[in-house]
């Protein structure tokens, strides 16, 4: 789904050292910035997905000694946008396959499932180039003549 940026009305951005308390950091500077910004209503969802992109950007982007940067933008038609950039090589990708029965998918073990929640929460998710590695982001319609629709 290809949704059309407009003038930015907020943005907040935040730098991440790579250690596992990063990720709480990054889910209370995102609760902080929707709560100025009055979008409340969006926190479990976009929280969620905060969690999730900043892990991955942990477990697959952020190499030794670099961090990873959180950026959140609201724009004139209600779009909230989360971008988390890193330095890494590749290009984060859905799972293939699902585990099934409540059993694991031979060789997934716990990972592979954070960009299905993204995925299904958010209206949409990509991948852009960045010099070096990438930016992962999702978008959230807020309000605006499309907001609630698919």
């Amino acid at each position: 789904m290809q949704m059309e940026m407009q003038e930015q009305l907020c943005a907040r951005t935040a730098f991440y050292r790579r250690e596992h308390r990063s990720v709480s950091r990054a889910r209370q500077f995102a609760r902080a910035a929707l709560a100025d910004w009055d979008l409340d209503h969006l926190a479990d969802d976009v929280l969620l997905c905060v969690s999730e992109l900043a892990t991955n950007a942990l477990l697959h982007g952020v190499p030794p000694g670099r961090g990873y940067r959180l950026c959140l933008s609201l724009d004139e038609g209600g779009l909230l946008r989360v971008e988390v950039h890193d330095s890494g090589a590749g290009e984060p990708r859905l799972p293939v396959s699902l585990p099934c029965g409540g059993g694991e998918v031979e060789g997934e073990g716990e990972s592979g499932r954070g960009l299905l929640l993204v995925s299904a929460l958010a209206d949409a998710w990509g991948v852009d180039e960045r010099v070096p590695g990438k930016i992962v982001w999702c978008a959230f319609r807020c309000y605006g003549k499309n907001y609630g629709k698919p």
